[in-house]
């Protein structure tokens, strides 16, 4: 997909993180820490990120222009994050939650 300045900073960031592992999916790339998801390329300007509940109404509430939810992830602990236009110091934040969470579990 895309691989413009701030997708790269992304999937470097992702790379620097203990465990973490590109995978190919169907759906768009995947970045997994023991099998278990830590963010996923959407679009060519989305990604799909793991949140707990209570992170991801911070995210939303503090970065309305980077963060957003569609109605058929509320029941889920996902955010969607816009890397192209979006404050990637923010999109940094809600990866390295992610991690912490995935790995931890």
């Amino acid at each position: 997909m895309s691989h413009s300045g701030a997708w790269r900073e992304v999937e470097d960031f992702l790379a620097g993180l203990d465990g973490v592992r590109l995978r190919d999916d169907p759906r768009g790339r995947r970045w997994c820490v023991r099998n278990r998801l830590v963010a996923r390329q959407v679009d060519e300007s989305t990604l799909l990120v793991r949140a707990d509940l209570e992170s991801r109404e911070r995210l939303l509430d503090r970065y309305p222009d980077t963060f957003s939810m569609r109605p058929n992830l509320e029941a889920h602990m996902k955010v969607l994050a816009d890397v192209e236009n979006g404050d990637l110091a923010a999109v940094r934040e809600a990866l390295r939650a992610a991690w912490e969470m995935q790995r931890g579990m």
